[in-house]
């Protein structure tokens, strides 16, 4: 195989790489309006796509595969092969997400549980794996560390939220009687956790495929461990 057609093989998975990182954007947002506006319709739609992303990284799992055993890729195209690879792993674990919230946004009943800013969360959390995955189109490593730097103020956003739902609980609990009350509160509450965890953990992946870029450009490991 010409040079030429080598590289076309590598623009291309980075292209591909880049459009399913814009589709599980999509559906992200799509599960956090359903999630806003309690639209049952909206998340169903959610979670009947993540087939779609399922099918799209197996695709480029398979593209990697190959390009690691018919091209044999060295040095920076060997760096590029393997983040490119986990870094569809990363995505794939995104979709997974916004299809648990999109389950949430079907069953959720936020009259009960205390108001926490789930949205500002969701933005926040959607904007890192968006600004990730252009800085891995444009290999930009002083954005991977930003978006690494930022984690932090996202985890403390998770964390306050996460108090205040513990906090109102306890005082809620100790204010009823009435068990299906409590039942429902524990339920709602239960919730809007797994809510919060999971957007913390879309954080989490958006660092991962901020890490494995900078490595890639790079050779620089700091943000792996």
């Amino acid at each position: 195989m010409s040079r030429e057609s080598y590289q076309q093989l590598l623009d291309e998975l980075r292209e591909n790489v880049v459009e399913m990182g814009d589709l599980v954007v999509e559906r992200l947002e799509a599960a956090l309006t359903a999630l806003r506006t309690v639209d049952p319709e909206m998340a169903q739609s959610v979670i009947d796509g993540d087939e779609d992303i399922n099918e799209l990284y197996l695709a480029l799992e398979a593209d990697c595969i190959d390009l690691f055993a018919l091209q044999q890729p060295v040095a920076t195209d060997l760096r590029f092969v393997a983040a490119s690879f986990k870094i569809i792993t990363d995505l794939e674990r995104v979709g997974d997400l916004a299809t648990n919230l999109a389950a949430y946004a079907q069953s959720a009943d936020r009259r009960l549980a205390p108001e926490v800013d789930v949205d500002t969360i969701g933005r926040d959390a959607t904007e890192m794996v968006e600004r990730s995955i252009d800085a891995y189109r444009r290999e930009d490593v002083e954005e991977c560390r930003a978006i690494a730097a930022d984690d932090d103020a996202l985890d403390a956003l998770c964390q306050r939220a996460s108090e205040t739902v513990a906090r109102d609980l306890i005082e809620r609990e100790a204010d009823t009687d009435d068990g299906w009350a409590v039942e429902q509160l524990l339920d709602d509450v239960s919730r809007l956790l797994l809510t919060v965890r999971d957007l913390e953990r879309v954080g989490d992946h958006a660092v991962n495929i901020a890490a494995r870029t900078l490595y890639m450009v790079e050779t620089d490991s700091e943000l792996i461990y």
